[in-house]
């Protein structure tokens, strides 16, 4: 008897669930339609209709999303990087989660002067972001992912390494 509960049960959700599906925009422009499972702090989880498989999306690739029900929710604001002066809006990932569906542009790097310098460690740690910012910037990359951030302690030098992402 709980066999055929169950079976009744599953048959009445996938009815009503059928053809029931939320609508997805990136900031790319694509339109997706798909089953929204979980919004997460740096992803969202989905499904094709008619497909088992969960796909996952970092929210800074997404616009918003319509869902089937109605409601409707912002997710992302689009960052345009026109040139080097934009530098100042690109966007440090603090996950790496967050560039999934995110387009990988190049490794980039940010260094400061080496031994002799006037600067304080705090201001060549600033200065190694600024120009890591303005590399991203000049590929019209919003997004950088640190992957490595090295500074000495007999010198001011920094380095900052990364990967610079952009909209597909």
């Amino acid at each position: 008897m709980n066999k055929a509960l169950f079976f009744c049960v599953a048959l009445l959700a996938t009815v009503v669930s059928y053809g029931q599906t939320d609508k997805m925009f990136k900031h790319s422009g694509e339109k997706l339609d798909v089953k929204i499972t979980k919004v997460g702090e740096f992803t969202i989880n989905y499904t094709y209709p008619n497909e088992v498989a969960e796909q996952t999306i970092g929210k800074l690739a997404v616009a918003k999303i319509e869902y089937s029900s109605g409601r409707k929710e912002e997710i992302s604001d689009k960052i345009d990087i026109v040139d080097k002066n934009d530098w100042e809006k690109v966007v440090i990932l603090e996950d790496v989660s967050a560039s999934v569906g995110l387009k990988k542009q190049g490794e980039i790097r940010g260094k400061t002067a080496g031994l002799v310098s006037y600067r304080t460690s705090g201001n060549a740690d600033k200065k190694a972001m600024e120009r890591l910012k303005k590399e991203a910037a000049e590929l019209g990359a919003p997004f950088v992912l640190l992957t490595s951030e090295k500074d000495s302690r007999w010198t001011t030098q920094n380095i900052k390494k990364g990967f610079a992402y952009s909209y597909k």
